[in-house]
């Protein structure tokens, strides 16, 4: 099944759900607003915290984890370095969508302390996505690239795992000190993802505060 036909499946389904859950639509207006924008603005919002905060989990603690003990180093930083582009544009978008909703459904000089607090966390979340997508990502895919040339011309880089890495610089300077640097570069880019993912997580007790099941 190609890329449009799975899309266009999904949306199939996301606009079969309306005949499930026909109050969805009918829903009070917010602020003045009409109950057809309140429920446009919710289904946005819950889809898109959905996507950046699942993205996230599966990323940061699984795939990632399970392509490093398994991938070449070299063949899992080259995955890492097309696949973290694009992940991060999507939570960045995803979560960019998450503020406009939320934003709308709880305009500022109406919100309740609780609701400023979670735009907030939204906004939080939002900004250290996109210092990842704009800033730490380019950084570390490049400084990866650079050591990547420099073990191979050392003959390391095909294993997996760090062992032969770390062997090899306590003999050599240059790369000791090229893991140095894209350490620190990556240390970054991973400390801006974590908090993006707790700030996504410490809204997801509000929304489970929300729900009447």
């Amino acid at each position: 099944m190609g890329w449009a036909a799975r899309f266009l499946t999904a949306v199939s389904f996301l606009a079969a759900g309306v005949l499930f859950a026909p109050d969805a639509l009918l829903g009070g207006g917010a602020s003045g607003c009409s109950g057809a924008g309140v429920a446009a603005a919710r289904l946005a919002h819950i889809l898109c915290f959905a996507t950046a905060w699942g993205a996230a989990l599966w990323v940061t603690f699984i795939g990632g984890i399970v392509m490093f003990k398994y991938l070449p180093r070299h063949q899992f930083g080259s995955l890492q370095g097309k696949m973290f582009p694009a992940y991060f544009m999507l939570i960045s978008a995803c979560s960019a969508i998450s503020v406009a909703a939320f934003a709308y459904l709880h305009p500022w000089k109406t919100a309740s302390t609780i609701e400023r607090y979670q735009l907030g966390f939204l906004l939080a979340a939002l900004g250290f996505d996109l210092s990842n997508l704009l800033v730490f990502t380019p950084m570390t895919i490049e400084m990866m690239m650079r050591r990547h040339k420099m073990e191979k011309d050392l003959g390391i880089g095909s294993e997996v795992g760090f062992s032969k890495n770390t062997e090899v610089a306590k003999k050599s300077p240059a790369l000791a000190a090229m893991n140095k640097k894209f350490g620190m570069i990556h240390g970054l880019s991973s400390l801006a993802n974590i908090m993006a993912f707790g700030s996504l997580a410490m809204h997801s007790w509000y929304l489970a505060s929300k729900l009447q099941i």
